[in-house]
């Protein structure tokens, strides 16, 4: 050991432990060389320049020292004046020569020194080769007129009272104050307004001139009349405000050549200035200006941060936004980086928005804009999308750019973001609030197949509304679907409320049921104190605390309410008996003045569940008695429970046929192991064991598998849900997911269709083909091929989507122009298909299933325009199609993140009902259909506590179709039988004709022309045939002429069938739903009656809640085997 000790060689010197504590002392033995870098700022002038120039704190002291300086010779100057006694006499020397006292003279050489030593100093300094361009300037001429003479006088004394104009020095102090000011933001690091340095550099320069002018025709007149200072002010206000008395005038020659020279200078500078200032002006009203820091201090404010700023989606925004009373005292400021539009402009200047909204031209992402907004100080920052551009994800790209400036520049200001794309989204999940365009938008489209209207429903929910709309309309559906359209969620604490206190320690399903029978409000939810997680109808299991968060569906929230007995409303009954019929208006009665609402409370004892008017009457000598309805029970009983049908779907292969359990065994309950995008929720789905091959996927394909080349061969068993798309984008997966929900009875699955422009890329399929009858297909909706060979004649639901790329026109509303007239060429040709729309603008929803000539739409336009004279913000929601659910714009739901400023659970309610977020215990949006086995339920209020008792099931509001009394237009003049027989003997005829009417009928199924060519053709080629084929020739013409538009519309569709070697039993030609409209009822009253074919919304509970502990092993088991292999356990 101690040879090898010896064999270690010793340490260098420098790395002693010896040399670490006393310093390196061999480092000048060493071969390192030490090199100091910037040497070139070591040097006497770098110096110098660098406290003079470039250092702004010490730049900015000299230069206020030099502004100084020349103040204070100014002031020398009119103390030299004042004290000076003017001679008599008219010599020319009095203009040479003052009197000047000594100290006067003393102090006035000790600015000059200083003066004239700065800026030789300033002038070496800043020397970049050029002597002449330092010494021609002119505040370098200035300093040497004003402080050369008083230097020169030290060596020679008789010049002491030598006349200098020092007032001259004024010019000087200008330049140096221009200087200082730019210096003072450099330093403070703020961006002054250049409207600010405009008008100090106008003041300042008409303050130079009227002081030199003063200075001058005083000295010059002490050969005249010898004015004072205070006489040559007058004379110089009273001249430059072109007034000219003419009391005061110059009378040498001398002073008045002077004011001449002053004038023009005047004329020369002054209007530059004033130009400048003008255009100024100008800019700043396009940027706006400035948001002060003492307002944004003592005033709250939120900001809007849009790319472009549309009319729309101002007045969307701040009707939405102030809307609330605690918001009235906010103010708007608009960051946009584009120039303010005119509309914009003109609203901009109505005097109601003028003083709560600014407008601020800039960038977020430059924070100086940020400052201007006083971002830091602000109570939240919405950052919308620009949905027009043609490039969506560029446009998600700059609202991510915005987000994070914005949250880098006040990391406090809470963040309200919308994106477009979902899988944009994970980039902002920082943000406070997101709403992502397409996850909602693809997620209500499915529910619309399945729950109708669900579009309608939640876009009623979003809006805030007093339920005012249509109260003035004679018709009674109006009237109800307008009250109850101002229902909205609002929340309250439990021990708060009056709503609810009373139901502390009872079942959810109880106080939801006794809430809305006494005071007509809508219990949906709850949240506990603890948990951030809101769980809508955890059904009858869940007990209520004192601190839990209850949400409900009401008018108005429970803190604008009063309260009044029943027995106190006895003598209203007499109004009441206006709203007859058998749907009548919410019993409790709503007073519009004060935002408050007086709430009947009606008689909470429970009936006799026992008694008569539970059951039907007997008929036909019949004593079978209809079941009645069960009691709603405080607290759950695990029997009544299990017996709920809330697991049927569980249970349903022992119901089954033998025949269809093989079908069935090939779908399970899982994860999807797939997702086309980061940030995706988790929903637990119907799957497939295996993934379905790519090419099995294509629908109008064969491949080795299958041998189908159209949807009809397929034999489904449930009726399509076809979606027409541009792409398959990541949004379209929010589609699928809630139809294939794990909620959904798997005999009721609708097989998809997804009917796209351009091939879906790898990533798609890879999660789609987990899903069972999911099928896509390449085609367009303009081609009547491709919709009949994608099913279109035995869809349940035709879905389509808006565009991305004609989201975009040069003219306003024209994007939706080419989906509009596509929309009403299906409506034509398909008339009993149920079409659901998304458009781009609001306002084209009128022009969805357009009849001309009918005169009920007109009386619906006359009726919206009123309600949007009257200042209602849903004055679009009486056009038929959007009240059935038919048609919806994206852009309605942008109030869903301007509400959540106020409500800030309405994202996580709205994702909940539309099936984007699952929540282990809560509950989904589902529907029923009432029959005429239910209509022994009669009321609302009756079929509320049949649902609550049986299945734990929350009605939220009816789906009401009624039939449409209206006279017939000219396109729906329907033939008689013969005629109509008379064209089915003849059609054989005309399909061997088919080749010679068009050579591609599908490329313009409307147009008439077609079948009048095709008729002139058979007319002249008559004379060739033989009496016979003329005679039948002619009965073609005449059963032409008097057949339908629609018959004619029939036979095109027929004919391209047969061309396909498609079946027409599918088709159903007369079937139109023209003569029905549809409405939503939120939240009724509980005395309302129900009718037949009323479809009931529901939240029903989470059926994996009220598993036993083995069943979530076992789903779990199924869903491992699809390979979602992470999850190990589904914490249900």
């Amino acid at each position: 050991m101690v040879d090898l000790e010896s064999e270690v060689p010793p340490l260098p010197p420098r790395y002693r432990f010896r040399d670490l504590l006393l310093g390196d002392q061999g480092w000048q033995n060493d071969d390192r060389v030490q090199v100091e870098f910037y040497m070139n700022e070591n040097t006497f002038k770098e110096r110098l320049k660098l406290f003079f120039i470039k250092n702004q704190r010490s730049s900015l002291r000299i230069r206020l020292f030099n502004f100084s300086l020349k103040l204070l010779s100014c002031l020398l100057y009119i103390i030299r004046v004042l004290l000076e006694n003017p001679s008599q006499g008219n010599e020319w020397s009095h203009i040479f020569w003052v009197n000047r006292s000594l100290p006067l003279w003393g102090l006035q050489v000790s600015v000059a020194l200083i003066s004239l030593f700065e800026t030789i100093l300033l002038g070496y300094l800043s020397y970049k080769g050029n002597i002449w361009e330092q010494i021609l300037r002119i505040p370098f001429i200035l300093e040497i007129i004003n402080a050369v003479p008083f230097i020169i006088s030290i060596f020679w004394p008789s010049l002491r009272n030598l006349f200098v104009p020092v007032f001259l020095n004024c010019w000087l102090a200008k330049h140096a104050l221009e200087n200082m000011i730019n210096d003072l933001h450099r330093a403070i690091q703020r961006t002054q307004s250049a409207m600010f340095n405009q008008v100090l550099i106008l003041i300042s320069t008409l303050l130079c001139l009227i002081f030199t002018c003063i200075c001058g025709i005083q000295h010059l007149e002490r050969i005249g009349k010898k004015l004072n200072l205070f006489d040559s002010l007058y004379f110089c206000i009273v001249t430059f405000s072109t007034v000219g008395f003419g009391d005061v005038t110059p009378e040498t020659w001398s002073s008045k050549l002077f004011v001449v020279a002053m004038i023009c200078v005047a004329l020369v500078v002054l209007p530059i200035q004033f130009e400048q200032l003008a255009y100024l002006w100008m800019e700043r009203q396009k940027s706006g200006g400035n948001y002060s820091r003492h307002r944004a201090q003592t005033e709250k404010h939120v900001v809007l941060c849009v790319s472009s700023l549309k009319i729309d989606l101002l007045m969307d925004f701040l009707n939405e936004f102030y809307a609330h009373p605690r918001l009235q005292d906010y103010y708007v400021v608009i960051l946009c980086p584009t120039e303010m539009d005119v509309q914009v402009r003109r609203v901009l200047q109505i005097p109601m928005w003028s003083q709560r909204v600014i407008y601020l031209q800039g960038s977020a992402l430059k924070d100086q804009d940020l400052l201007r907004a006083k971002m830091d100080d602000a109570e939240a920052c919405f950052i919308l999308s620009s949905r027009c551009e043609v490039d969506r994800t560029s446009s998600d790209h700059q609202t991510i750019l915005r987000a994070w400036a914005v949250k880098d520049f006040a990391p406090n200001c809470p963040l309200y973001v919308q994106i477009l794309k979902p899988e944009n989204k994970f980039h902002i999940k920082f943000a406070d609030h997101v709403v992502c365009e397409e996850e909602f938008k693809y997620a209500m489209l499915a529910l619309n197949c399945i729950c109708p209207a669900t579009s309608t429903l939640i876009t009623l929910l979003v809006h805030t509304s007093r339920g005012q709309e249509g109260q003035q309309s004679p018709e009674q559906w109006q009237k109800m679907y307008g009250r109850c359209s101002g229902n909205e969620v609002y929340h309250i604490v439990l021990e708060e409320s009056t709503f609810f206190a009373e139901y502390e320690g009872k079942s959810f399903t109880y106080a939801s049921f006794h809430a809305h029978k006494k005071f007509g409000v809508c219990l949906i939810g709850v949240r506990r104190e603890d948990n951030k997680n809101i769980l809508l109808n955890p059904g009858p299991r869940y007990i209520m605390n004192a601190t839990d968060i209850c949400f409900y569906i009401n008018i108005t929230k429970e803190e604008n309410s009063a309260f009044k007995n029943q027995d106190q409303q006895r003598k209203s009954n007499v109004s009441r008996s206006f709203y007859h019929g058998p749907s009548r208006l919410p019993v409790h009665s709503i007073i519009a003045s004060m935002g408050t609402v007086a709430i009947d409370l009606q008689d909470t004892s429970c009936r006799s569940t026992s008694g008569p008017t539970l059951s039907l009457p007997s008929e036909g000598g019949k004593e079978i008695r209809r079941p009645s309805i069960a009691p709603v029970l405080e607290v759950a009983d695990t029997s009544s429970i299990q017996t709920c049908d809330l697991l049927s779907d569980q249970s349903e292969d022992e119901t089954m046929p033998d025949e269809e359990i093989s079908s069935n065994l090939e779908y399970a309950k899982g994860y999807p192991p797939y997702s086309p995008y980061i940030g995706s929720s988790p929903t637990f789905c119907h799957l497939l064991h295996e993934k379905v091959p790519f090419c099995c996927l294509r629908l109008d394909k064969s491949c080795q598998h299958n041998y189908y080349e159209d949807a009809k061969a397929y034999g489904f068993k449930n009726k399509l849900i076809i979606v027409a798309a541009e792409t398959a984008g990541n949004g379209l997966y929010n589609f699928i997911v809630p139809l294939r929900a794990y909620y959904r009875p798997k005999k009721e699955l609708n097989p998809i269709v997804l009917l796209l422009d351009n091939p879906p890329d790898m990533h798609f399929l890879d999660a789609i083909c987990w899903f069972p009858m999911v099928y896509y297909m390449v085609g367009s909706i303009d081609n009547l091929d491709d919709l009949l060979r994608c099913g279109v004649t035995f869809a349940a639901n035709m879905v389509v989507v808006d565009k991305e790329s004609t989201m975009s026109a040069e003219e306003d509303y024209m994007a939706d122009a080419k989906t509009i007239v596509n929309v009403q060429t299906l409506f034509r040709l398909f008339s009993s298909l149920s079409i659901i729309t998304e458009l781009t603008h609001p306002a084209n929803m009128r022009f969805m299933q357009f009849r001309a000539k009918d005169c009920y739409s007109l009386a619906l336009s006359k009726l919206e325009k009123k309600e949007r004279e009257r200042g209602s913000n849903l004055a679009f929601m009486f056009r038929l199609p959007f009240a059935a659910g038919r048609v919806f714009s994206i852009s309605m739901l942008d109030t869903l993140l301007y509400q959540s400023f106020v409500k800030d659970y309405m994202i996580s309610i709205t994702r909940l009902l539309l099936g984007l977020d699952t929540i282990p215990g809560s509950g989904f949006l589902c529907s029923m259909k009432i029959t005429e086995d239910d209509l022994w339920i009669r009321t609302y209020a009756r079929l509320y506590q049949k649902l609550c008792s049986s299945t734990g099931d929350v009605p939220i509001g009816i789906y009401r179709t009624e039939s449409q009394k209206l006279a017939a237009s000219e396109s729906q003049i329907s033939i008689s039988v013969e005629e109509w027989e008379d064209t089915k003997e003849q059609g054989h005829h005309r399909s061997n004709h088919r080749n010679s009417t068009s050579s591609d009928q599908s490329d313009h199924p409307l147009l008439r022309r077609k079948s009048m060519q095709w008729a002139r053709r058979l007319s002249r080629k008559g004379p060739k045939h033989t009496g016979k084929t003329a005679e039948k020739i002619t009965q073609q013409r005449l059963n032409l002429y008097r057949r339908s538009e629609r018959q004619e519309l029939a036979e095109l569709v027929k004919n391209r069938m047969k061309h396909l070697g498609l079946s027409t039993v599918g088709y159903d030609e007369m079937n139109d739903h023209q003569s029905t409209l549809s409405y939503i009822l939120i939240n009724p009253s509980p005395d309302t009656r129900i009718e037949l074919n009323d479809v009931v919304y529901l939240i029903r509970p989470d059926p994996l809640a009220y598993l036993p502990n083995s069943e979530p092993s076992r789903k779990n088991s199924i869903c491992n085997a699809t390979g979602q292999d992470t999850r190990e356990e589904t914490q249900l």
